[in-house]
């Protein structure tokens, strides 16, 4: 059996119970060397195969994987975060299926989520903004255009932006020029969860000069958005005393 196991974030106690069993279980184990914790293998037993795929190409590692599976060996390939996200494990799936191997995915914290914990951050609050939209800054890998920073910046929601440190600069003019404000509230997050996370909060206008200032330019997520640091939102319903739900009745005047 082939699992696509997600890392988590960083911090070797962020993956799930389910992938570590998987890791404590598999006798071949393909990591994605530039990106994951490598304390995650410690969980591993200790005759387990390792093969850091950061070295490697599609078909090498594919064809690690299918052939530990035809030695009836138990394989994970453990991704950064979660699989599903900029994880490239579809391309890794299509080959799988030609070779009718079987395969199962076990979802893991992505980056927006461990930044968010770091910060103690809700990105949905009433009133600010519900929804949070996880995108990415064009490079090697094209980006739809109906999918622009522009067009996403028009909704003025949260934003989790991975994969774009490097560019910061135009980043920040191309969230502008979509129609966030300059002092819109933003935060990089540099290996978050990491034992050697760093957070900066700051502003739109300030980011490039805070990563600039700080060397952070790669390993990072960026976060836009009002619900950084804001205390003017509305309070939820979900616990108003006046809000009836099916377990709860309302307060009786």
């Amino acid at each position: 059996m082939i699992t696509f196991v997600g890392a988590g974030p960083g911090a070797k106690d962020l993956i799930t119970v389910r992938g570590m069993r998987v890791l404590e279980q598999a006798d071949v184990i393909v990591y994605a060397g530039s990106l994951v914790n490598p304390e995650l293998l410690e969980y591993a037993k200790e005759e387990v195969v390792v093969y850091n795929s950061a070295h490697m190409h599609l078909e090498e590692i594919m064809n690690v994987m299918i052939q530990a599976h035809k030695e009836g060996k138990m394989v994970a390939r453990l991704h950064t975060g979660d699989p599903s996200i900029y994880g490239a494990i579809r391309e890794q799936m299509d080959i799988l299926d030609k070779q009718n191997i079987a395969y199962d995915t076990i979802p893991g914290v992505s980056a927006c989520f461990g930044a968010a914990s770091s910060l103690n951050l809700e990105y949905t609050l009433p009133s600010i903004s519900q929804s949070l939209i996880i995108t990415r800054m064009e490079g090697r890998t094209s980006v739809p255009t109906l999918e622009s920073i522009e067009s996403f910046a028009k909704h003025q929601a949260s934003m989790a932006i991975y994969l774009s440190t490097g560019m910061l600069e135009e980043l920040k003019n191309r969230l502008v020029s979509g129609g966030y404000r300059l002092d819109t509230p933003a935060a990089l997050v540099y290996k978050a969860t990491w034992p050697d996370e760093k957070v900066f909060v700051t502003t739109l206008e300030q980011l490039p000069i805070v990563a600039k200032e700080n060397g952070i330019t790669k390993t990072a997520i960026v976060l836009v958005g009002d619900v950084i640091g804001n205390h003017s939102y509305t309070k939820s319903k979900l616990y108003d005393a006046d809000f009836e739900t099916e377990y709860r009745k309302k307060r009786e005047l």
